[in-house]
């Protein structure tokens, strides 16, 4: 049985590994601290906020700011979740 919390641990596990292939991809060096802006979804939210130093340790980053509309981001899904992010040296 997947209780709520391991589904929000399972959501923020998923978006580490996104965002630090986004470093990656951006050429971002290992010691770079990030902000990251993320598109509103429900799920998302509620898993960042239960794990959100988990996040920022895992990723060094220093903010996460969810908005309503992220036309210029990068489409991630996975699991149930489907959104647009933005990762950006701080």
């Amino acid at each position: 049985h997947i209780t709520p919390e391991l589904r929000q641990e399972g959501i923020a596990r998923e978006l580490v590994n996104r965002i630090q292939n986004i470093r990656k991809d951006n050429d971002y060096d290992i010691t770079d601290r990030i902000q990251i802006r993320l598109q509103a979804y429900p799920a998302l939210q509620e898993a960042v906020t239960a794990n959100e130093a988990y996040i920022k340790n895992e990723t060094l980053t220093d903010s996460i700011t969810f908005v309503e509309s992220l036309p210029e981001g990068e489409e991630i899904a996975f699991d149930e979740v489907t959104t647009r992010i933005v990762v950006a040296k701080s």
